[in-house]
């Protein structure tokens, strides 16, 4: 046999192999399934687990106590940052209550089980969490203007809250 027929010869195998088997044939397709389902599996869940906020109309003075995320360890102290960072822990650290009543909506409820806005400053979350931070410093400036808890929760609320697409 010639050196040119050998190769031929060789390249038609590779090319039968190549076309003939039915799992290369229907690899991408079972590949873009998978990927389907993933997608679909995802947008599933995260519809019927996402916590809205509560509607502050709503509560009346008896019920104040839903606000409450309940987060009770000690916020990182503000010394260990600089800057906007080292400003937000101290905001947390004096204001635990307006805090621990606002939602965070950076996903972190899902994520690392956090309670309330509050939680992103117990550990190091906030440090690299700019919508923690934003929100941090928005309550804040209502608070300081102020608005109750209540009010400001809702202002954060409008603000911050965005539905799924």
């Amino acid at each position: 046999m010639s050196k040119k027929s050998e190769k031929a010869s060789k390249k038609k195998r590779r090319k039968k192999l190549s076309t003939s088997s039915p799992a290369v044939k229907y690899l991408p397709v079972k590949i873009i399934v998978v990927i389907v389902i993933l997608i679909g599996g995802y947008f599933f869940y995260d519809n019927y687990s996402r916590v809205y906020p509560v509607d502050i109309k709503k509560i009346n003075s008896a019920n104040v106590d839903i606000l409450i995320g309940g987060e009770t360890r000690p916020t990182l102290s503000p010394v260990r940052f600089i800057g906007k960072t080292a400003r937000s822990y101290n905001i947390a650290r004096e204001n635990r209550e307006l805090l621990d009543s606002i939602f965070c909506y950076c996903n972190c409820k899902k994520a690392f089980g956090h309670k309330s806005l509050l939680s992103c400053y117990a550990d190091s979350h906030a440090v690299n969490c700019k919508i923690c931070r934003d929100q941090t410093f928005y309550a804040y400036s209502l608070y300081q203007k102020g608005n109750d808890i209540a009010q400001v929760r809702m202002e954060v609320d409008k603000k911050f809250w965005k539905p799924l697409k």
